[in-house]
């Protein structure tokens, strides 16, 4: 995997067969991680700031991403305002967070 990475850095993009053994050496190192690494987050808050740090987003780059504002995120992040219908879908579509963690907030 480290190979293949160091290859699309250096060149910008990956030939076919490399980028499908990219994807599927991606998913067999995600499938061990889920099995014997598994995280399970506490809060729906702690689950955003988890992404958040995972893809290096800041609260206004979140905000672009969600359709939002930068103080809408800072209060959910707070705990002073709840999600909206649209929040909530666009944090499963968007970020990947389970729906049942979001409907648990």
């Amino acid at each position: 995997m480290e190979a293949l990475l160091k290859e699309l850095t250096e060149k910008g993009k990956l030939t076919k067969p490399y980028q499908q053994e990219l994807d599927r050496v991606s998913d067999l190192v995600q499938e061990y991680e889920e099995t014997y690494y598994a995280f399970q987050a506490d809060s729906l808050q702690e689950m955003i700031e988890l992404r958040m740090y995972q893809r290096k987003l800041k609260q206004k780059d979140l905000a672009k991403i969600l359709g939002t504002t930068p103080s809408r995120i800072s209060e959910i992040l707070s705990g002073k305002r709840g999600l909206t219908f649209d929040l909530a879908k666009a944090l499963h579509q968007k970020l990947n967070i389970d729906a049942e963690l979001i409907l648990k907030s």
